[in-house]
């Protein structure tokens, strides 16, 4: 399957349970960038990054392969939402002051995207590219999580998402290095958030695609054991990894 076809299919999770990310991300990004103008934003999903963007941007051109995930994109002023892959924009040569991606480089034909983020980008250009880990609560349902991630779905990920794990550090990034520090997620979620963040994970639609089954179900009677108050938030925090660069150096 397509890694749009995936998504496509999780694209009502991504809108509802996906995390977004702290104005401190955005703020430490921008601060690198010598102009404002214009953001390329590729991998955008329905756009849990965007908004931030267009705040500080003039205008923000945003795309995902996944046509479901853009339907599902809000109306933002300034936002221009459209399909496409991280490889090949609709963007004329050197216009772009920043290329950003959430959660979604690992994904990418690197060689490609670097060619491609070579030809948007404007003079002193910045590139950005940040990802989290798994979802920290407390030490026993983030055990229950990591028996989901790492023994249910064993098999399931694809290889790409070792690139998650080490946060970017691993990530190819034919770029010039620009070393930071990013701040973490931290969001308070409800039970239902939790369980509505795991199912739109890729491996448990890999899963289902070969058992015809919910993994998230395996593990299910333990999280609400653990996490008994359907109602009750609780702090949850994401780390991040965040490769930062000057696309020209």
């Amino acid at each position: 399957m397509a890694i749009e076809e995936s998504f496509d299919r999780v694209a009502d999770g991504y809108a509802s349970f996906r995390p977004h990310y702290p104005a401190s991300l955005f703020d430490l990004v921008v601060s690198h960038c010598a102009n404002r103008g214009l953001a390329l934003e590729v991998g955008c999903g329905s756009g849990q990054a965007t908004a931030e963007l267009a705040a500080r941007f003039e205008r923000v051109e945003a795309n995902d392969p996944a046509p479901t995930a853009i339907a599902k994109a809000p109306s933002i002023p300034g936002v221009h939402f459209s399909v496409g892959r991280a490889e090949s924009s609709s963007l004329a040569d050197g216009q772009a002051d920043l290329v950003a991606s959430a959660q979604a480089a690992h994904w990418f034909d690197m060689p490609a995207f670097a060619e491609e983020a070579r030809r948007v980008a404007a003079p002193e250009a910045i590139v950005a590219l940040w990802t989290y880990d798994r979802p920290r609560i407390d030490p026993e349902l983030d055990m229950i999580q990591d028996h989901l991630y790492f023994e249910v779905l064993e098999g399931c990920w694809d290889p790409r998402r070792a690139y998650v794990d080490s946060l970017y550090t691993t990530l190819p990034f034919p770029f010039e290095d620009i070393e930071v520090s990013a701040p973490n997620i931290t969001m308070e979620w409800t039970r239902d958030h939790l369980l509505g963040y795991l199912r739109t994970w890729s491996a448990v639609q890999e899963y289902a695609n070969r058992h015809g089954e919910d993994a998230v179900e395996c593990i299910e009677p333990d999280l609400c054991k653990a996490w008994n108050d359907l109602n009750q938030p609780r702090l949850v925090q994401c780390q991040v990894g965040l490769r930062l660069g000057r696309i020209h150096g």
